[in-house]
């Protein structure tokens, strides 16, 4: 995609979470090569050191920052170490959104999530109900965070109108370079797991949590990327906080038998009841979407099968 970028030439681009899949997807991406890239790993940039953060801000003085790095996991994982999700994601998020404001740093996209939506906002989930009632219980240190981080942005924009810093809100994503262990994985990488082990072992039953019913809305992370990289060429126009997802959305059920479908997994499956299924439904609006332009370009058939083959390359033992 070409970028009609209002910057200079060779935009400087700070990337917190290079090495995640956010990030790792976005440096991956055909348009990368047209900026300039600072991409540090936790060895060279320890984000929960405020003076730290602010010295490499000050030093570098990027034009425009990405911030996707962020503790993440499933259901499992949040509900397992929840304090730590909620700390470190606050952290990480003003650390490095009072250093940029220090240093001046004219753009910021923040990164949120759709787990910052309440758990009983009606579907689609509109960017105007952030805050407006209680938030889903498995998640909920997650999610504060994410809300944290793009009020920050909000205050440090309505300070200062020469700094623009903006929240995207991401439906929940999958794709290359995402985790595929079970106790820290998402759930399409978890199923698409799940299903292999179970066809490579001959197991005939594979058990879904809860009923199955939840619906959930996944888009291919590449994707994300490439709406980063279109939002970068027409920043000005860009809402200060707008979703970016699918506009449709699946049941967990319908995940597992469009997988079983790629993956070749021809057994039955069950429900686990007594594991928790979080929210019952999470779309997320897109109707600011839509005005900006943009519109996902992969089919969820040509996600998974690039995912699994993705994991057959490189977690296939």
């Amino acid at each position: 995609m070409a970028i009609m970028c209002p910057f200079r030439s060779m935009l400087k681009i700070l990337l917190t979470g290079a090495n995640g899949m956010v990030g790792r997807n976005i440096v991956a991406h055909s348009s990368a090569q047209s900026f300039d890239w600072l991409t540090p790993g936790r060895a060279e940039l320890n984000l929960t050191d405020s003076k730290e953060v602010l010295a490499y801000v000050a030093t570098h003085k990027p034009d425009l920052v990405i911030h996707a790095a962020g503790l993440v996991g499933g259901i499992q994982a949040n509900m397992a170490d929840p304090v730590r999700f909620l700390v470190d994601n606050v952290q990480l998020a003003v650390n490095l959104l009072t250093a940029c404001k220090t240093v001046g740093v004219p753009n910021v996209i923040n990164l949120g999530s759709s787990c910052m939506y309440p758990r009983a906002a009606a579907n689609p989930l509109k960017e105007a109900s952030v805050l407006r009632g209680e938030l889903e219980p498995t998640n909920e240190g997650y999610a504060l965070a994410k809300i944290v981080a793009a009020r920050l942005c909000d205050y440090i924009s309505q300070e200062n109108a020469a700094l623009s810093y903006k929240t995207v809100i991401p439906c929940n994503l999958y794709g290359h370079f995402d985790h595929f262990e079970p106790n820290r994985s998402h759930m399409i990488p978890a199923v698409i797991h799940k299903l292999h082990q179970a066809k490579a072992t001959g197991v005939k039953n594979v058990a879904i949590w809860g009923d199955g019913l939840s619906r959930r809305e996944f888009m291919y992370a590449q994707d994300l990327a490439d709406f980063l990289f279109y939002a970068i060429g027409r920043f000005e126009a860009m809402p200060h906080l707008i979703n970016v997802g699918l506009g449709q959305d699946w049941s967990i059920n319908e995940y597992y038998q469009a997988a079983s479908v790629i993956v070749g997994y021809t057994g039955e499956f069950t429900h686990d009841l007594s594991k928790p299924a979080g929210m019952r439904q999470k779309l997320v609006a897109t109707e600011l979407l839509d005005t900006f332009g943009w519109k996902a370009p992969t089919t969820l058939e040509q996600g998974l099968s690039a995912t699994y083959q993705y994991y057959l390359d490189n977690f296939n033992e």
